[in-house]
């Protein structure tokens, strides 16, 4: 069996360490600086890494991170997650699509739903989305799914108000 990799950093104690678990809300951040602390208290690696709910080896990789990066150095990582599938200039795109809304001869809709947008992105842009996605992307746009009530384009204004001119008050 190796040597134990030591604690290089001095500028924290094992309270130190208690005290920034205590304030912190990693809840993974909180192990491993309790489980630094038992170590410098005295505690052998095997029971500090066994009280904390982890492997010797993990404690150990926790200890080259603290060495190197300090207390930072052990807060709970997330990755970058999963590209966005339209660029800038697509949004942009899309959402100068949704602000001029459909041409009903070469849409076959008059107004945009989310489905008839998602069928369009595919089209155009030739990516597969969920239609809940493409909620999100208007959210994100600065739009709204709710749309005001659609009327007939031959309607006639002048005709509506003679009508509610001529037309007795309930």
């Amino acid at each position: 069996m190796g040597q134990p990799i030591e604690i290089t950093r001095t500028e924290h104690s094992a309270s130190d360490l208690r005290a920034a678990a205590a304030k912190s809300r990693d809840g993974g951040q909180v192990r491993r600086l309790l489980a630094l602390a038992l170590v410098l208290e005295g505690v052998s690696r095997s029971e500090a890494a066994e009280r904390s709910g982890m492997d010797r080896q993990t404690l150990r990789d926790w200890v080259h991170r603290y060495n190197a990066e300090g207390i930072e150095g052990l807060t709970s990582g997330h990755g970058p997650g999963q590209p966005a599938s339209l660029n800038a200039d697509q949004m942009a795109e899309l959402k100068q699509l949704v602000l001029q809304g459909p041409d009903p001869a070469k849409h076959g809709v008059v107004r945009w739903r989310c489905v008839d947008l998602r069928e369009e992105v595919a089209r155009r842009f030739t990516v597969e989305v969920a239609e809940r996605t493409i909620g999100k992307w208007l959210r994100k746009l600065g739009l709204t799914r709710l749309q005001p009530r659609p009327f007939h384009p031959k309607k006639d204004a002048a005709a509506q108000e003679a009508f509610k001119k001529t037309s007795p008050a309930w």
